[in-house]
Formats: C-alpha cells, sequence, structure tokens
C-alpha cells in the first residue's frame, strides 16, 4: 500500500517532465553512438596507420644510407616544406597536374564547396589578402546560400511532394499516410539512383585512380557537406576539358545538397516522424494557456489570501472567547 503511494508522485514527476526524460536519454544515446564510432574507426584505422608509419621510416632510412651527402636535417626541412606546400594543394610530383588551383573554374569550385560548408581543404587562401576576403565572403555568403536553399526547398516541395500526395489520396481515396510514405521511399530510390550511384559510375569512369566504391564515397561525403578532401576530382595529370568538368561538378554539388534537402524533408514530414520527434522537444505554451495559468495563479493567491484572513479572524475570536470565559466566572 505505501509502495503504490509512493509510486504516484514518481508516475506523476516522470508524466510531466516527459520531454525532459526523453531528451536525456538523446544525448545518453548520442553520446554513447560518438563513443562506439571512435572506438570501430581506432580499430579499423589504427592499425593500418602504424604500418604506414614504419614503411615511411624504413623508407627513409633507406634513402639517407643511399645518398650519404644528404644529411637527415637537410632531408627534414625538404619533406616539412613539401608537406606544407601539399596542404595548400601545390605538389612536386610529376603523375599530378600541373593546372593552377585558381584558375576562374577552380575558383567558382572552391566558391561552392566554402559557402555550401562542404569544404573540401585540397585548395586554400595562401595569402592573407586572400584569409581576410574568405573571412568575410563567407560571414555574407553562407547565410545567404542557406535562405536561398530553403526559399528552393520549400517550392520544390509544393511540386514534388505536397501536391502529388494530395492528388492520389484525393483521386484514389488512398489513406494520407499511407500515400506519404510510399512517395519519401520512392523519392529517396531516385535520389540515390541519380545523385550516388550513376555519378558514382561516372566518376569511377572518368578518374583514372578511383573504384565505385571511392567515386560513391566521393558523392555521399560531398552532398553530406562533410567533405573530407582526401578524394577531389579533376586534379588528375592531363585531365580532359577540365574546366567544363569542373563545372559540371560544381553544378552537381549545389543541385544534389538541394535534392538531398529536399528528401530529407520529406521524410520529416512523415507522421510518424513527427511524433517521434515531438519527443525531444518542449510542449510550446499558448498564450490562451499562458492567461489561464495566470488566471489561476491569481485564483490561488486570491484563495490563499482570504484563507488567511478567516483563520485570523477565527483565532480572534477564539482569544475573545478565552478571555470572556474567566470574567463570567468571577461574576
Amino acid at each position: 500500500m505505501l509502495q503504490a503511494l509512493a509510486s504516484i508522485p514518481c508516475a506523476r514527476l516522470i508524466e510531466q517532465n516527459r520531454t525532459c526524460w526523453w531528451f536525456f536519454l538523446l544525448i545518453l544515446g548520442y553520446l554513447l553512438y560518438l563513443l562506439i564510432g571512435a572506438a570501430i574507426f581506432s580499430a579499423v584505422e589504427l592499425p593500418h596507420e602504424h604500418l604506414l608509419r614504419e614503411e615511411l621510416l624504413d623508407l627513409k632510412h633507406l634513402y639517407l644510407q643511399e645518398n650519404e651527402c644528404l644529411t637527415e636535417e637537410r632531408l627534414e626541412r625538404f619533406l616539412s616544406r613539401v608537406l606544407e606546400a601539399s596542404n595548400y594543394g601545390v605538389s612536386m610530383l610529376n603523375n599530378v597536374s600541373g593546372n593552377p588551383n585558381w584558375d576562374f573554374t577552380s575558383a567558382l569550385f572552391f566558391v561552392s564547396t566554402v559557402l555550401s560548408t562542404t569544404g573540401y581543404g585540397h585548395t586554400v587562401p595562401l595569402t592573407n589578402g586572400g584569409k581576410t576576403f574568405c573571412i568575410i565572403y563567407s560571414i555574407i555568403g553562407i547565410p545567404l546560400t542557406l535562405l536561398l536553399i530553403t526559399a528552393l526547398v520549400q517550392r520544390i516541395m509544393v511540386h514534388v511532394t505536397h501536391r502529388p500526395i494530395s492528388y492520389i489520396h484525393l483521386r484514389w481515396g488512398y489513406s494520407k499516410q499511407t500515400v506519404a510514405i510510399i512517395h519519401a521511399l520512392l523519392l529517396g530510390f531516385v535520389a540515390i539512383l541519380c545523385f550516388f550511384l550513376i555519378p558514382a559510375a561516372v566518376f569511377s569512369s572518368l578518374e583514372e585512380d578511383w573504384n565505385f566504391l571511392e567515386s560513391f564515397y566521393f558523392c555521399f561525403i560531398s552532398l553530406s557537406t562533410i567533405g573530407l578532401g582526401d578524394y577531389v576530382p579533376a586534379e588528375g595529370q592531363n585531365q580532359r576539358y577540365r574546366q567544363l568538368y569542373k563545372f559540371g561538378i560544381t553544378c552537381y554539388l549545389i543541385l544534389g545538397l538541394i535534392v538531398m534537402l529536399v528528401v530529407l524533408e520529406t521524410f520529416c514530414e512523415l507522421q510518424g516522424l513527427k511524433k517521434f520527434r515531438k519527443k525531444f522537444f518542449r510542449k510550446k505554451v499558448k498564450e490562451g494557456d499562458k492567461i489561464n495559468i495566470i488566471e489561476h495563479d491569481q485564483l490561488t493567491l486570491a484563495s490563499i489570501s482570504e484563507q488567511a484572513a478567516s483563520l485570523k479572524e477565527e483565532q480572534m475570536l477564539n482569544e475573545l472567547s478565552a478571555s470572556d470565559g474567566p470574567l463570567n466566572g468571577d461574576q
């Protein structure tokens, strides 16, 4: 019996703060997801890193043995300079394209990756003026890009998602929720086919050193705006139609980003996902509810003050009756 009475307040507390508990579970799940990802990447990549490090050290020692006139200090300075230039997109290898990194089409490709927050990092401003302009340009350009893409997605959603679902629902009488799920799955399949599978096949044929998996990896990393920069197209030696190729990649990235957002927004509008998302957000208090809460608080305060006044009057009457008692006894 006592346990049942004690459990009632706990149940009420959990029910009143349900969104907080869901949000707490979301944080724990996300932290667990981070830890699992870090553990898997470390287990998969760390052994390969150790092998590569040992291989490079062996090559360095072998090179110094074959070239005794070269000191290790001079070799270290040379390698440091080469690696520094490579971080800026400049390479000394013969099998790397000698085309400039800052012609117009390359600069347009760079601008598109900056404003879309993809940022491959293979080409970066070298001068202080370029770095300063990049900061100012991004401060203005990134919010403008987000505004433009949001407006485009909103308009595309009307023609690609809302109208087809409403038409099928009204024309054939199917459940709107069922039509929305099927439509979202079909739209996702078309997006994967047109912006991942087909472009991956194209990139694997145009890029000599890329297989299909690496090409698909590039498409996913790019359209998800992760942009690691380990794979960048149109950087090979004697790339044919390089400027046209770069311009086509720029258009692909912008269009693909818009399509991905349309697909994500379509899935987010599904009723099941809406209900699931609402578990983690606090409920909005409407103006009418606020007025009712204020009125309820005022009534509560008024009732408390009335109760206090009545108790005070009763206490005074009791004191008077107590004082009258002894006087009547004396008489």
